[in-house]
């Protein structure tokens, strides 16, 4: 499904280059759940938007869906992002003059599908996550948690194979997080292919795999941390896990 090699991604000033992507080796299957783990400035968002199609990178290979996508014109990587991605922000990434039925409309608007059809998709995502009460809503009449499942609903409305997912949970409470994790399993659960970023390990630990970055690098690749027993998490110790390496 998404498959690096060596992928470097270099920001250049005057005086000085720095590597924000330094050789990254990864490869992510069809109907994975992955988690993208790392402190601070180690890459994690410019592995996103190079993943993404929204940034290119310097260096290395990258095929996604087996198509390579460095020999690609910006107007086919832009095709490609809107019909095989979704992306679900931090922020919600919502426009606030826009109800929810025509926040989760605008990417379908630009594909070019017909009203009728956009219609369907839209009210399918919506019942997906809960939320066909609300469509008519704006932005600022939704909780937080809401907001997500509406950014959520934007990017399942397309149908895409992979949705990229930059620290989903980071703007929400322990509760809300939650329930946002669960619609996120259950959504690979039936079979989409998920890469989240976050530097939380016990959001991690919902993934089936998580890989570790450093200093724009793959550290390491490892089962995520097994879920733990009604009796463990009152407890609360955590059960073992093992370490593999991503190296390939």
């Amino acid at each position: 499904m998404l498959k690096m090699n060596q992928v470097t991604k270099i920001y250049r000033t005057d005086e000085v280059q720095t590597f924000a992507l330094a050789g990254i080796d990864l490869e992510v299957d069809e109907g994975e759940f992955v988690a993208i783990m790392g402190p601070s400035g180690c890459g994690k968002t410019t592995f996103l938007n190079v993943a993404g199609l929204l940034d290119t990178f310097d260096g290395g290979t990258y095929h996604l869906d087996g198509v390579d996508v460095s020999r690609l014109s910006d107007t086919q990587m832009s095709r490609i992002r809107n019909e095989k991605i979704g992306f679900i922000f931090q922020s919600f990434n919502l426009i606030p003059d826009l109800n929810v039925f025509d926040n989760v409309d605008v990417p379908l608007r630009y594909r070019g599908w017909k009203a009728r059809q956009r219609k369907d998709a839209i009210e399918q995502a919506l019942a997906r996550v809960g939320l066909m009460a609300r469509l008519k809503h704006l932005p600022s009449q939704l909780s937080g948690g809401q907001q997500q499942r509406v950014a959520i609903a934007r990017a399942l409305a397309g149908e895409p194979r992979l949705i990229l997912a930059d620290e989903p949970t980071g703007n929400l409470d322990s509760r809300m997080a939650e329930e946002i994790l669960d619609l996120l399993t259950e959504i690979n659960d039936q079979g989409a292919t998920i890469v989240m970023v976050t530097h939380d390990s016990s959001i991690a630990a919902r993934a089936s795999r998580v890989i570790h970055l450093l200093d724009g690098k793959t550290v390491n690749g490892q089962p995520a941390f097994p879920k733990l027993t009604t009796e463990q998490t009152a407890r609360k110790e955590a059960p073992c896990f093992g370490i593999r390496s991503a190296s390939r």
